[in-house]
């Protein structure tokens, strides 16, 4: 973990982000200080405060920025940088939760507001000045040992937040190496809980997971232990191993782990369609789900990259144990001959002219995709066997 503490990292090192977090007595807080101690990119900048949301908007303002109430029913305010925006939130205590929306009421204790948080290494908080860390829960050696551990009682933490069950595994998946026993106990039996929570929100955990670095032991780890069965009981043993081949393809291709072809290996392929729906995918991914599943076909990979797009080919090649290497990176050409070269060959306007057409692309796909001079022989071809059918 090389000692480093945030304001070293390059996102830290902006003058106008530290003097602004000075003004708003503020510290970096969450991810940004979790990546940073790992050596990760940090995507997202979070500031806690103990100053009022308004007080926030008035000190940002004067500060020459601009603010944004992106969640000011919560806290939050987005301060617009120079160099990117900022997130500013005032400390927080839980007044009720159901577990799935939490009433918060603003405090200006710096430990009620790590206690809300979900995992120890998540509760880190740095002086944007100084670099001073601040531990409340014992998060910086959580994350030395790679262990995703909840602040405080597991089974009251996941009844705040029935989400939290799919965070415990998908941060597993991304930072963990053992597992937390009393965190998975606990997840184990509240996996029932999830099924309070709308299907969105365990989808957009699920597809972040999927790409997560241990994603194949961890979705087998959840399998075992039941965790899917509420929700998603299409998901079963037999998904974990397809998930972990295509996983070992992919890594043997070099092509990029993909969450959408992932899930596909983890659903039998009838549940692509209604699993799709059930998790309110969005429409093209919900079409490549259901792709995905369609097999090799028997033309070759060329064929089907030209035919379902290179996309949609490497998920299929992938989940069938077929070679991607020849539409890796190849683009598929275009047919080059058009409708008009068969009227000036004396074909009729009209559904002849699509059909010959087709025909002309069926040969030219199962010729390797030749180029204009024998595309020209085809057409000279096919055009006179039409002409000797109809005479």
């Amino acid at each position: 973990m090389g000692g480093m503490t945030p304001p070293t990292a390059p996102w830290a090192d902006r003058p106008e982000l530290v003097a602004l977090a000075e003004r708003l007595e503020a510290r970096f807080v969450g991810g940004a200080v979790r990546d940073s101690l790992l050596g990760m990119p940090v995507a997202d900048i979070d500031l806690a405060t103990p100053l009022s949301p308004e007080t926030v908007i008035g000190l940002v303002r004067e500060s020459g920025f601009k603010p944004v109430p992106t969640g000011i029913a919560h806290g939050t305010i987005t301060a617009v940088l120079p160099d990117g925006p900022v997130e500013v939130t005032t400390l927080r205590r839980d007044v009720s939760t159901d577990g799935r929306h939490a009433v918060v009421a603003f405090t200006d204790d710096w430990r009620e507001d790590a206690a809300r948080r979900d995992f120890t290494m998540n509760a880190l908080y740095a002086d944007p000045a100084t670099g001073a860390l601040f531990d409340y829960f014992g998060g910086l050696e959580d994350l030395k040992a790679g262990r995703v551990r909840f602040i405080g009682d597991p089974l009251q933490r996941i009844a705040e937040d029935h989400l939290r069950i799919m965070r415990f595994f998908r941060f597993h998946a991304r930072f963990g190496h053992a597992i937390d026993e009393s965190g998975l106990a606990a997840c184990t039996a509240r996996a029932n809980d999830l099924m309070a929570l709308s299907r969105e929100r365990i989808a957009a955990e699920l597809l972040k997971l999927l790409v997560a670095p241990r994603a194949v032991p961890v979705i087998a780890l959840m399998v075992e232990h039941g965790i899917f069965r509420a929700v998603i009981p299409e998901i079963d043993a037999s998904g974990s191993e397809r998930l972990a081949r295509l996983a070992e393809r992919e890594a043997m291709a070099g092509v990029m782990p993909d969450a959408v072809r992932r899930l596909a290996a983890l659903l039998p392929p009838e549940a692509a369609e209604p699993v799709g729906a059930r998790l309110k995918l969005s429409n093209a991914d919900r079409k490549r789900l259901i792709a995905a599943t369609a097999g090799a076909g028997d033309e070759g990979s060329r064929a089907l990259a030209y035919r379902a797009g290179v996309a949609g080919a490497i998920d299929r090649l992938l989940l069938s144990g077929e070679s991607v290497e020849a539409i890796r990176d190849w683009t598929p050409p275009a047919l080059p001959i058009t409708g008009g070269a068969l009227v000036e060959r004396g074909v009729r306007k009209g559904p002849d002219v699509a059909r010959l057409l087709r025909q002309i692309e069926t040969r030219w796909i199962a010729e390797g995709f030749p180029g204009e001079s024998r595309v020209a022989e085809l057409a000279d071809l096919i055009v006179a066997q039409a002409d000797a059918a109809q005479a």
